[in-house]
């Protein structure tokens, strides 16, 4: 298959290649704050499957199970968030580490951003199955659209409410057309569009 190769190719280059702007994340990381380098979280994944996605970590090391407890987004300038944590999120280098996940086949470079179970349970079940039919990537059509997704949720009363009934629907029907158009070309498109949104320095979000 032409994506999962293209896949493979172009995230174990990056691996390869960024390893020593890795090394440099992960030594600012921890001299600015204590706890791990990574931050990993459970998604939902393709077919349903839950697995661990990987990013740079970015905020105050919390408690095993903290996340269970509250809301899963993050809203504006979350005070959670380091210094460090606030340039990696802004220029997001975060979402480098995400490549391990695409080499190791849990994601793809393009497709739809993965989700926490707690959102994934108030997917209708037609989108639900659509959404999950394929492997969950680190850009797609809604990280393009809701690139100021934080900022957006910071203006809200309240969080939570608007992501569940206002962002998240209008997030699903994009990754829906996506899976049902997607091809190798657009995902092309895809990473070429979100490359010139960071090098623009857009913030990307979620």
């Amino acid at each position: 298959m032409v994506k999962r190769l293209f896949d493979v190719c172009a995230s174990g280059l990056g691996l390869l290649l960024l390893s020593p702007l890795w090394l440099a994340i992960a030594i600012a990381i921890k001299l600015d704050s204590p706890g791990p380098v990574f931050f990993r979280q459970v998604r939902v994944g393709r077919h349903g499957a839950p697995f661990h996605i990987h990013k740079f970590r970015t905020m105050m090391n919390r408690a095993a199970g903290a996340d269970a407890a509250t809301a899963q987004i993050t809203v504006g300038a979350d005070p959670r968030i380091t210094r460090i944590g606030a340039l990696l999120r802004r220029t997001k280098l975060d979402e480098l580490a995400q490549l391990i996940d695409v080499f190791a086949g849990r994601m793809s470079l393009v497709g739809p951003r993965p989700e926490v179970p707690r959102y994934v349970a108030l997917y209708p079940p037609a989108l639900r199955d659509k959404v999950l039919s394929v492997r969950p990537g680190i850009t797609d059509p809604a990280s393009l659209a809701f690139r100021d997704e934080s900022a957006r949720l910071a203006r809200a009363a309240d969080p939570e409410r608007e992501y569940v009934e206002v962002l998240l629907p209008a997030k699903l029907k994009l990754s829906a057309r996506y899976v049902d158009e997607a091809n190798f070309m657009g995902d092309l498109r895809l990473i070429a569009a979100t490359l010139r949104a960071l090098w623009t320095r857009v913030p990307l979000r979620r």
